[in-house]
């Protein structure tokens, strides 16, 4: 019986000892492996690094690794304090190395509110009831077609003299792109893809802290050219205006201006 028991637990200390060896020896491998190679000390991710997160919030996100000098990306950090107040342009995932390239300044992103304007066009923001942003549902990036109604301010000839106006609806532009949704406070509404990346208890968190009450306005941010911009404006200032979610896909068409007549025809 002890002879079997001191058997067992012969193999036992073996098991472990081969254990720890094993562990060691792969503890050991990339050391070896660099042993007769030049390296460099970069810094690499180690849990994934959400868009937008500032420079001096990365030291808990990287760690500095030594890397072959032939797989050293050109512009890798090296150091943290180099990158000053510059935030994450986009988000990292564990094992990539930390880019200068995957910086910018603080100012200068976008994040998931905001998309960038094309070029040659300009910014103008309109305020609306969540009923006239299609429910709440609009999001930057999306397109959406502008419905202008107009009925009382004084219409005017070509000539610049006042003539006589009436009550009219029209789709007066198709596909306009979105660039910016915030609520009236100027916080920028939750889009979809962040709902989604929050965990279910972080989503009903944010969900309390940003969802509008029932009088609230949205701050719709377009980018559109000076001509309709200004049309935009005359809009806001003496009309009404509703907004339909215009995919690229979506069929354009317009009746043209609809007033009492139209409706009824």
């Amino acid at each position: 019986m002890k002879a079997r028991l001191l058997g067992g637990i012969a193999a036992l200390v073996v098991a472990i000892v081969g254990t720890v060896l094993l562990f060691t020896y792969v503890q050991g491998a990339d050391r070896r492996a660099l042993a007769n190679t030049e390296t460099e000390d970069v810094l690499v991710v180690k849990q994934e690094v959400p868009a937008g997160t500032p420079a001096g919030q990365l030291g808990q996100y990287v760690v500095s690794k030594p890397v072959p000098r032939t797989a050293v990306a050109v512009d890798a950090v090296a150091d943290l304090d180099a990158l000053g107040s510059k935030v994450t342009s986009v988000a990292l995932v564990p094992g990539e190395q930390l880019l200068n390239g995957r910086m910018v300044d603080a100012n200068a992103y976008l994040g998931p509110a905001r998309v960038e304007v094309p070029a040659g066009l300009q910014e103008i923001t309109v305020r609306l009831g969540i009923d006239r942003v299609v429910g709440g549902r609009v999001q930057a990036g999306d397109t959406v077609g502008v419905f202008i109604s107009l009925g009382n301010a004084p219409a005017v000839t070509d000539a610049g003299a006042p003539a006589t106006g009436g009550n009219g609806t029209q789709l007066t532009f198709h596909k306009v792109l979105v660039t910016a949704v915030q609520f009236s406070s100027g916080a920028a509404a939750q889009t979809q893809a962040e709902a989604t990346q929050t965990s279910s208890q972080g989503a009903l968190n944010a969900a309390s802290e940003t969802k509008p009450t029932t009088s609230d306005s949205y701050l719709i941010t377009f980018a559109r050219n000076a001509v309709d911009a200004e049309k935009l404006v005359y809009a806001a200032e003496f009309g009404k205006i509703y907004l339909s979610k215009e995919p690229a896909d979506a069929t354009e068409g317009t009746n043209g201006v609809v007033n009492q007549t139209k409706v009824f025809k």
